[in-house]
């Protein structure tokens, strides 16, 4: 038995290790020069690794990561984009994430900081000859040609924007332009020098220095934007003329409509299918519901206040909203009679911005106090935070068919940013010229993402790679305090708090002011429905290369990975907590190689069968034996055996298995 024990454990050592080889040896290889292998086996480009978020399921990415990738003399951004040293904390963001104004000293007014570490200084020790910080920084031939007023410059100033002695920020180009813009008159000092020389003055290709001052200037199938920065031109966004589709070829444009819409005759414009759209707004009385053009005048029941964020999942014609400043969300169904509301989920802190993922039915929201984008399923039942460590996060949207979500903030740094569903591969779209950003929507059929700008009173746009950006709607007496915003067909629609009204403008460029309501007592978030804005698509599940062959629903997993329903059970596989996640690998393993691995399991286990069987009988005979002992059988009883001589103590039976005679029975 012993024996035979030892034999079985060494062979199933031997299976499991076997199964490990070829299961190690099926992962694929990573390319050496532009890959990285995870410690699970699997590739992601070498690009992603130390970039601050885990692309690795096992975040093996992220470990043992010292930043090596710089120089010696240059300091490495959170970006991965490498800056001299000399350019830390002279107050612009050469990094395009603001990691090296970060963790700068904040000094005050008249004072200057040595670098990241280093003390705070008199302004007047500036260039003044003589080295008083430690590495010599405030004597740099770099900075102090230029010799700006005061080096730690405000974050608000960027670098297209020029600070002046007394921390008020100026577009660059007003510098040297015989004209006192900052009210100490820095702006027009040192003139004579060529700013072109630090920083290339801020400007991403050209820089062109003159008698007084500068510009920047770009090649000619590029614009300037910003005063320093180079895009390339779109010519469809350019003369911005389609509502939506637009093809441009030999010099022409040719417009266009997407399916479910129909182009109007008379005036070009795209016009959805079906019934008339209606604009739905939450205010202190309530929330209401009129048509876009204004003509018709309701309220959604007389028990649902709440000003704040509303969002609409237009197949079943729910709404979602949530009462400005309190962290309570609320759904009612706008078919329902009489139409109550519920209660969804509590969070904590209050929600500022709401929004609907029509296509993976969940609930998308921003907190202030918890400085996240969080997630939950649209019955409450489960929530999570999806991206932390934000700034006053105020408003969010969220395009399910490009797999975008895209979130404002009113913080320090006000900005614009995107990731994928699952909160990763993070990008900054609009870091400039922004200040209040209070609200996002999305003009699906161009990709094109709007929001409004409490601070700059206007209503700008931006492509979903943060390009081409045109304001559309500026300040006309009706931006003032605006909040809601959404956009349909040509138009823009907003809520307006100074004049209290509901508004709408063309999309385009502003024409066509429109004032649609008025005397709404605090008007907040702002909705279209109409099924065209919320067309069918392929989840993420649904997509190329996933892991997931069956239905796929609401993500439930502590991990980021979305759930499969299995048409057997109908059983999730994970449930809990939402979150969102990437696409998830197939297989590494080929055909061959797992056509390989189970010919071996299959061998090894008859042959494990195999030697079962024969222990098995081994000690059935065993037994046997001590049977015949223990009766002390001198001869056979079974007249089918041959009668012989005595059985000895050791000696077993030979016939055992044909049957015996009932010899009581004869």
């Amino acid at each position: 038995m012993g024996h035979v024990g030892g034999v079985f454990l060494l062979l199933a050592h031997l299976i499991l290790h076997h199964i490990w080889d070829a299961t190690s040896g099926s992962l694929p290889t990573c390319h050496q020069t532009l890959e990285f292998r995870c410690s699970d086996g699997s590739c992601i480009p070498r690009l992603s690794v130390c970039d601050g978020h885990a692309d690795c399921e096992d975040d093996s990415d992220e470990h043992h990561c010292s930043y090596v990738w710089c120089k010696k003399e240059e300091f490495a951004c959170r970006s991965r984009r490498c800056i001299s040293l000399r350019y830390l904390c002279n107050g612009i963001d050469e990094c395009g994430d603001g990691s090296d104004e970060s963790s700068c000293q904040n000094c005050t007014t008249g004072f200057f900081s040595c670098g990241l570490s280093g003390p705070c200084l008199p302004r007047n020790k500036l260039c003044d000859g003589q080295t008083d910080c430690k590495d010599g920084w405030d004597e740099m031939r770099e900075l102090c040609g230029l010799l700006q007023p005061h080096p730690q410059m405000s974050p608000t100033c960027r670098a297209s924007e020029f600070q002046c002695g007394d921390g008020q920020c100026i577009r660059q180009v007003w510098r040297c332009d015989h004209s006192r813009d900052c009210s100490d008159g820095s702006d027009e000092d040192n003139c004579d020098q060529d700013e072109c020389q630090v920083n290339n003055g801020g400007c991403s290709h050209h820089c062109v220095d003159q008698p007084m001052g500068f510009f920047c200037h770009c090649p000619d199938n590029m614009r300037l934007v910003a005063d320093s920065q180079c895009e390339e031109i779109d010519p469809c966004l350019e003369r911005d003329v389609c509502d939506q589709l637009c093809v441009y070829m030999n010099g022409s444009l040719t417009c266009d409509c997407l399916e479910g819409y129909h182009m109007d005759p008379a005036t070009r414009g795209c016009k959805a299918n079906g019934d008339e759209a209606q604009l739905v707004f939450t205010s202190s009385k309530g929330i209401r519901q009129m048509s876009i053009t204004g003509t018709e005048y309701k309220a959604l029941g007389p028990r649902l206040p709440g000003t704040g964020p509303v969002a609409v999942l237009v197949s079943n014609r729910t709404l979602y909203w949530a009462q400005q400043g309190r962290g309570s969300i609320y759904r009612v169904s706008m078919d329902e009679k009489p139409q109550e509301a519920v209660l969804v989920l509590n969070v904590p802190g209050s929600v500022s911005g709401l929004t609907v993922d029509w296509i993976h039915q969940i609930l998308l929201w921003t907190s202030i106090e918890s400085d996240s984008v969080n997630v939950g399923l649209l019955d409450g039942s489960a929530h999570r935070q999806l991206i932390t460590g934000l700034d006053k996060p105020s408003a969010v949207a969220v395009e399910p068919l490009q797999g975008l979500l895209f979130w404002a903030q009113c913080g320090s740094f006000p900005k614009i940013e995107r990731a994928s569903l699952d909160g990763r591969d993070r990008m900054p779209l609009v870091t400039s010229l922004v200040r209040e950003p209070v609200s996002l929507t999305l003009d699906v059929s161009r990709k094109l993402l709007y929001w409004v700008d409490q601070g700059m009173r206007s209503i700008s746009r931006v492509n979903l790679e943060g390009r081409d950006r045109k304001t559309v709607v500026e300040s006309n007496g009706y931006l003032d305090q605006p909040f809601g915003l959404a956009v349909f067909e040509g138009f823009v629609y907003w809520s307006e708090g100074v004049t209290s009204s509901i508004c709408r403008a063309n999309k385009h460029n502003g024409s066509q002011l429109q004032v649609l309501l008025t005397n709404v007592t605090s008007p907040g978030g702002v909705v279209i429905i109409q099924p065209a804005l919320q067309p069918n698509g392929p989840s993420v599940c649904e997509r190329t290369g996933t892991e997931c062959q069956h239905k796929c629903v609401n993500p439930q997993a502590e991990s980021p990975k979305f759930s499969c329903v299995l048409p057997e059970t109908g059983q999730k596989k994970s449930d809990k907590i939402p979150a969102i996640s990437r696409n998830i690998p197939t297989s590494t393993l080929s055909n061959h190689t797992f056509a390989g691995i189970l010919f071996l399991i299959v061998f090894l286990s008859m042959l494990l069968l195999g030697m079962a069987f024969w222990w098995w009988r081994k000690q059935l005979r065993l037994s046997r034996c001590l049977t015949v002992q223990n009766t002390s059988l001198k001869e056979s009883q079974d007249p089918l055996i041959i009668q012989g001589p005595p059985i000895h103590a050791n000696a077993c039976l030979v016939k055992e298995t044909l049957p015996k005679l009932d010899l009581d029975r004869e």
